[in-house]
């Protein structure tokens, strides 16, 4: 079965004025459609009908540069749209994340970090909060469309959340600030989802 374009978990001007309705609609209904689209053709071409889009992104090595960029595009966005929420549906942070986040050093200190490396990434890609093995949380970034479920990369876990650091997410409100970007979008981070992927990693 054709993986299908999921629908966008709210409205388009829902995260206003962090992330502009225009950039949303043309992100969900035209990137992440491309991504869909261009995935299924790749999954035909490939013989991978039937494999699940982690079953693919797990051993990507083996798939052709079509799949990895549109499967990781695919499941990025995904996960991207599901790590955000509108004002009075973002909750707070598990105690179990929590106490993640104080032995990282603190939110403030992980905030840092991870703009720092959303910043630092070179070109387009994104960054990420990972779940190593032993529930460590840890942050990185990727190139393109790659993620931390691929067996491409150098570091591996479970995405708690991500930041797309592409200019189509940003350029129509930000133009070429991706710090300030970077820096806003805590404003709409969903932390019930984070601490429901934390307690999922962990369990």
């Amino acid at each position: 079965m054709a993986f299908e374009l999921p629908p966008l978990p709210y409205a388009y001007d829902a995260l206003e004025p962090t992330i502009d309705q225009e950039t949303m609609t043309l992100h969900h209904d035209k990137h992440h459609k491309a991504y869909t689209d261009k995935l299924n053709e790749g999954v035909a071409k490939d013989g991978l009908e039937g494999k699940s889009i982690e079953e693919i992104l797990g051993s990507i090595s083996s798939a052709s540069t079509q799949v990895r960029n549109n499967g990781g595009g695919y499941w990025n966005h995904d996960f991207f749209w599901k790590t955000m929420a509108p004002a009075g549906e973002r909750g707070e942070m598990s105690p179990e994340l929590k106490a993640a986040v104080e032995a990282f050093g603190g939110l403030d200190k992980l905030k840092e970090e991870f703009n720092t490396k959303g910043a630092g990434q070179f070109g387009s890609g994104w960054a990420w909060l990972i779940a190593d093995a032993s529930g460590a949380l840890q942050i990185t970034s990727t190139p393109n469309q790659d993620n931390p479920l691929m067996d491409v990369v150098e570091a591996k876990g479970t995405p708690l959340l991500g930041n797309d650091v592409w200019e189509h997410a940003y350029y129509l409100t930000y133009r070429n600030d991706r710090g300030a970007y970077l820096k806003a979008w805590w404003d709409v981070v969903n932390w019930d989802v984070v601490s429901q992927r934390y307690a999922a990693a962990k369990g």
